[in-house]
């Protein structure tokens, strides 16, 4: 038999899911990941792409649909690149995501019998997002064009309602539309660096209803800005704030360092676990605030602070994480790479008078023995690094530092295995796990880890 080629028509019967949120079948023995399916369908697939050890498929006819299946609620969905899936039931998505973790702990990690906790899920799948990043583009009829990149790509999708959104982001959009119709800027040409307007930029606080709207331009300001807080106004009930940020750099970075209050104050507020916390355009925050609760409790618990700890929040952001526990702590050290977020952690730490907390602007490893050719010995460790996970030196300083307990908090389960399965070779077992969804529909899932310098390890061989 012919090894399968391009455009080939198959059958696949789906029974997985890859990380990225892309259905798993197998013709004659070779992976085929296709899009918009999901585990139990039956379905015919043309083959778009032939790889070595798999290929690329294109869903053209569901021949039997899986019991998970639902109908998607969102006209965006088969193109945008936000959600992935929005056609199965969220019981469905739950126990992907739970898998997934499970099989990157023993496959990757090589960890058996390592107790996982069920995987948290959130309330709902929708409205969670607090913040909005859009690009502006224009339609072949030379209209405005507002929404979200499609998978792997720089192709907008235009988008007048998304599900993961709050209803006022959905209303501001669409002011937005009508005020450019009218009062416009020209938009932003990605290839040529000309025109003004290049994004729409929301964010809100959950707790506090606030609603900060900031358009990011090719420049320094926009014409007709007083129609805009008007537009604005009128169809946002929370706005409480609209900023121009400028941004002439010829990048994909989204947002430029420099901006102007034009509306309201310079900040929106909003509330984590018990702390307040001033949010501007440039803050950092979690995009999921009544899931990071949650995550942040389950870090808490597998902390263990009795009051008497040193603890080292590396990775620590704006510090939310850490000053969630310093009430528990004997001293929190926060530590984090790029400055402004270290800013943001101190200012969050005054906002919030806490006196235990000091905040280090560095990379993790390099300042991790700063801190400990200072003679700085944490007795508990916060991890919550990047997508990419740890790098094999700051484990090893991680390690040297000799703490007692160590909590890892992830955002990808591959690198998390990766890195457990280090600190397991060095002496720190992984105790439990605890997957948390904290971005419903997408592929996305977090995971809390504790380790422990006295343990029992559940890798192979041990």
């Amino acid at each position: 038999m012919r090894a399968v080629q391009k455009n080939d028509m198959v059958e696949l019967t789906i029974t997985g899911m890859t990380a990225q949120g892309s259905g798993v079948g197998h013709w004659e023995g070779l992976a085929v990941f296709t899009p918009l399916t999901a585990p139990g369908d039956v379905a015919r697939v043309r083959i778009v792409k032939v790889a070595k050890n798999f290929a690329y498929g294109r869903l053209e006819e569901l021949l039997i649909p899986s019991p998970h299946r639902v109908e998607p609620d969102c006209p965006c969905f088969s193109q945008c690149g936000g959600c992935c899936y929005r056609h199965i039931t969220y019981e469905e998505e739950l126990r992907i995501k739970e898998e997934r973790v499970r099989d990157a702990l023993e496959r990757i990690g090589g960890f058996q019998g390592l107790p996982l906790r069920p995987i948290l899920g959130a309330d709902s799948r929708d409205g969670y997002r607090n913040k909005a990043l859009l690009p502006l583009g224009l339609k072949k009829d030379g209209s405005l064009s507002l929404g979200f990149y499609a998978v792997n790509s720089h192709r907008i999708v235009d988008c007048a309602s998304c599900k993961l959104q709050p209803e006022d982001f959905n209303l501001a959009m669409e002011a937005f539309r009508a005020w450019a119709a009218q009062y416009g800027d020209p938009v932003y040409d990605e290839a040529t660096h000309s025109g003004r307007m290049r994004r729409l930029y929301l964010r809100k606080g959950e707790r506090s209803g606030q609603v900060l709207a900031c358009v990011v331009v090719n420049g320094n300001g926009l014409h007709h800005e007083g129609e805009l807080v008007e537009a604005l106004k009128a169809a946002v009930p929370g706005l409480s704030s609209v900023v121009i940020n400028s941004n002439r750099d010829r990048t994909n970075v989204a947002l430029g360092k420099k901006y102007r209050t034009i509306y309201g104050s310079d900040t929106i507020q909003d509330q984590l676990c018990g702390l307040e916390f001033q949010l501007s355009p440039l803050s950092f925050y979690q995009v999921n605030r009544t899931q990071a609760e949650r995550l942040y409790h389950l870090a808490a618990e597998y902390a263990g602070l009795t009051g008497q700890e040193l603890l080292l929040d590396l990775y620590c952001g704006a510090g939310t994480i850490g000053l969630s526990m310093a009430h528990k702590a004997r001293r929190l050290l926060g530590v984090e790479i790029v400055p402004e977020a270290v800013e943001n952690a101190k200012q969050n730490a005054l906002l919030n008078h806490v006196e235990n907390a000091e905040f280090f602007c560095g990379d993790a490893a390099q300042a991790a023995r700063m801190l400990a050719d200072r003679g700085e010995r944490p007795d508990v460790i916060v991890l919550d690094p990047p997508r990419k996970g740890c790098d094999p030196d700051l484990i090893h300083t991680v390690v040297e530092f000799g703490p007692q307990r160590v909590v890892y908090v992830s955002c990808d389960p591959a690198t998390l295995a990766r890195d457990l399965k280090l600190f397991a070779q060095l002496g720190y077992a992984s105790v439990e796990a605890a997957p948390v969804d904290m971005f419903p529909a997408t592929s996305h899932v977090e995971c809390v880890v504790l380790l422990s310098k006295t343990g029992h390890s559940c890798t192979k061989g041990n």
